[in-house]
Parts: structure tokens; C-alpha cells; sequence
């Protein structure tokens, strides 16, 4: 009960600290290379507001926390498919595996698609016949264990490509995360830290120019092949500190609440509240809000469902949700996974 009550005030204080950020701390929106791994790869947790690093087991959980690899007792396998803004394609694909004593391995991938754009120019406002692509991918390997009864750890490591036509982009980078129950009844603290890594600049052929060393003289070069080269980007990086407790209502009705703190390094301090629904082990109902006390915050509501069935050793689910934008159109979430 005490470590129960002392997690509980650590956590409650963080949600102070990030009120307390969200009103003096300088936002450096913009200001990272990356940032299609910000998109959250989980219909589950989608809807619940994204506040998922407490998430209590399941595959679906492994993006916002690595820790919970340690939580995984069988093998599986999620798909998840993002209707993103301006008809953006976003896939992800993930797999585990138990692995012999208490480790389990965890593999990823993740891919980010503009489809073709046009070119236009000045002199060709309508198109120049050429078109263009935007295209991230990020490949995952993680490993994780579950230590003792209550707590459990992982690490991941990712490669992270962004191209934009004939520039790319290419970085390195860390997840680590731990989970601890806090209690029989199924309390869950968490703490994870993602994209830890290294700076990356584009380089390509769109980098390319003819430069004049001296447009002032006559007689020298003045079509030198030149290229340009661009600042040192950070990747997004984000620490999270998570709380879900369970209260069971009957043997056919539980409900989860979650609450998580979030520290990017390009954005002001928030907060992300999802509650859950079961109900017969068979449909969960899920409601959530992200990006609270966020300085310009444009995201908000969310809510989805979730369905299981097995047959025979397998495990199905099927999960939605839906996240409202202040500006942009509404975003979609469906993911698969498959337990065996």
C-alpha cells in the first residue's frame, strides 16, 4: 500500500510539472527530423487517448512502452493500417517471440507514404509532368524480459530512413522502458523513454547547385558544382511516465483507467487519460483525451472499440479508433492481432 501511495504522488506530481511547462516552456515545434514515429501505432491505444506506456500486456502496447515485451506469454503478430491526414499511408507490422526463460524478442516495421505528388515550379504552377514521393520507414529489433514477478524491462533499437525525391535522411535510435505492478489487483506504473539517438542531416542530389565564387569577376567559373548542406536535426524524443489501474465490476465487466504524462524535446509538457470498457471478455468500449494541458494543443477527443474472439489456441482482435483534429481531418486507426 505505501509503494502504492508513493507512485501515485510521484505521478500526481508530474502532472503538476506539466501544467507548470505547458505555461513558461518555449515549444520547438518543427525542430525535429523524424517525426512520423510520433504516430502512434495502436487502435487500442488510440482510443485511449494514447496514454498507452500502462498499459497492462498485449502486443499493442510494446510502441509506447518496451517494457511490456516482458509481458508477452505467447507469440503475436499486429497489423495496424492509419486512414492519416491528406490521404497519407501509414502501415505498421510487428511480431514477438518467446525466446527461452523469461525473454521474449520483438521485431518492427514501420512505414510512412505520401503516394506521388506533383512538381510544381514557379514557371509551372500546374505541374512540371514529374512527380515526387515521401517516404519513412523505421525497422525495429527489441529484446525484453520479465525480471521478477512484478517488474519487467526491454530495449529497442530502430533504423529510421525519411526520404523526400532524391534526399534522404538516415538515423539510429533507442527505446528502453520498464513496467512495475504495483499491486495484486493489477496497478500498473510505467516509465519509458523513445528515440533516444543520434542527429541526422538530408543529403541528395536535390542538394545540388551550380555556385559562382564570384559573381563580381569575369573570366572564372562561374557554374562550380556546389552542393548544400542542411542543419543537424534531433530525432523526437519522449519521455513517458504511466499509471493504469483495473477495477473489476463482476466476472463479466472490468473497467481500465490510464493516466500518462508525456516530455517531448520539441513540444511543451501534457497529459493522456483513456478509460476502458470490457464486457464479457468479448467487446471493449474505449474513450480517451490526449495533449491535455499542451501549450496550442490541436488534438483532443478519442474514441474506439475492440472485439475478441478465440479459436481453438488463438487469440483474435480487432481494434478501431477515432481521433478528432482541430484543423486537420479526423484520423482512423484499424489494427489485427493475432495471439498464438
Amino acid at each position: 500500500m505505501k509503494r502504492t501511495v508513493l507512485a501515485v504522488s510521484i505521478f500526481i506530481g508530474f502532472g503538476f510539472l506539466s501544467v507548470a511547462g505547458s505555461t513558461f516552456a518555449q515549444t520547438k515545434v518543427g525542430t525535429t527530423v523524424g517525426t512520423f514515429l510520433r504516430i502512434e501505432p495502436s487502435a487500442r491505444g488510440g482510443a485511449l487517448g494514447n496514454a498507452g506506456s500502462a498499459l497492462p500486456g498485449g502486443i499493442e502496447a510494446v510502441y509506447y512502452n518496451t517494457g511490456a515485451i516482458g509481458l508477452l506469454d505467447k507469440a503475436a503478430i499486429q497489423y495496424t493500417h492509419n486512414l492519416w491526414y491528406a490521404d497519407i499511408s501509414y502501415n505498421y507490422a510487428a511480431f514477438s517471440l518467446p525466446v527461452s526463460g523469461s525473454g521474449r524478442i520483438f521485431a518492427s516495421v514501420t512505414s510512412l507514404s505520401s503516394g506521388d505528388i506533383l512538381v510544381r515550379t514557379v514557371e509551372q504552377p500546374e505541374g512540371a509532368g514529374v512527380d515526387y514521393k515521401v517516404s519513412n520507414t523505421a525497422i525495429g529489433l527489441a529484446y525484453g524480459m520479465r525480471i521478477t514477478s512484478r517488474f519487467s524491462a526491454g530495449i529497442q533499437t530502430n533504423i529510421i530512413t525519411e526520404k523526400i525525391w532524391n534526399t534522404s535522411a538516415k538515423a539510429f535510435s533507442l527505446n528502453l522502458g520498464t513496467i512495475y505492478r504495483l499491486s495484486d489487483s493489477g496497478a500498473i506504473l510505467a516509465f519509458c523513454l523513445s528515440n533516444l539517438g543520434s542527429r541526422s542531416r538530408y543529403d541528395g542530389s536535390d542538394l545540388d547547385i551550380q555556385y559562382d565564387a564570384d559573381p563580381n569577376a569575369y573570366g572564372d567559373n562561374s557554374a562550380l558544382p556546389a552542393g548544400q548542406m542542411t542543419d543537424l536535426f534531433s530525432l523526437p524524443g519522449l519521455i513517458r511516465i504511466g499509471l493504469s489501474v483495473p477495477v473489476v465490476v463482476s466476472e463479466n465487466s472490468e473497467f481500465l483507467f490510464l493516466a500518462e504524462g508525456l516530455h517531448p524535446n520539441d513540444n511543451s509538457e501534457s497529459m493522456n487519460l483513456g478509460a476502458e470498457w470490457k464486457l464479457v471478455q468479448l467487446l471493449s468500449l474505449r474513450v480517451g483525451y490526449q495533449t491535455l494541458f499542451q501549450t496550442d494543443s490541436e488534438l483532443g477527443l478519442t474514441f474506439g472499440f475492440g472485439v475478441e474472439g478465440v479459436l481453438g489456441d488463438n487469440t483474435y482482435q480487432f481494434n478501431y479508433a477515432w481521433a478528432g483534429h482541430e484543423y486537420l481531418e479526423d484520423t482512423h486507426r484499424f489494427t489485427m492481432v493475432i495471439d498464438f
